[in-house]
């Protein structure tokens, strides 16, 4: 199964994991539980135009992204952030979330797939 494509790379992962598929599988089921929730609280605040909530969860995912190797996601997701704080219309912050969730839906399933794979 591959561990990279042009969304993420878990080299870093398996690093730190030194061949230890429990450790690689709590982290992928970590990742499966707190990402699409997060993904939902910037959702939300967006409908909401919450900035507080929406500056908030897009700075928790960030630290996700980073660590499944997801960078073009973070630094979307460091954009998002930004934007927020810095009062823009929430249209263009709609348009960096569905670039965000683009890259994660796809990234999910494959994750998944690893998750099964290794936990055998």
């Amino acid at each position: 199964m591959e561990t990279a494509d042009q969304n993420f790379d878990l080299s870093l992962l398996l690093e730190i994991a030194d061949g230890s598929d429990e450790f690689l599988v709590e982290s992928i089921d970590m990742f499966l539980i707190q990402t699409p929730e997060l993904m939902g609280q910037i959702y939300n605040a967006i409908v909401a135009q919450d900035r507080t909530l929406l500056a908030t969860s897009a700075h928790k995912l960030k630290p996700n992204l980073g660590f499944f190797g997801m960078l073009t996601g973070q630094a979307i997701m460091v954009e998002i952030e930004l934007l927020t704080k810095g009062g823009a219309d929430f249209n263009e912050i709609i348009e960096k979330y569905n670039q965000v969730s683009g890259i994660i839906q796809p990234t999910i399933i494959k994750l998944q797939q690893i998750r099964n794979e290794r936990a055998g």
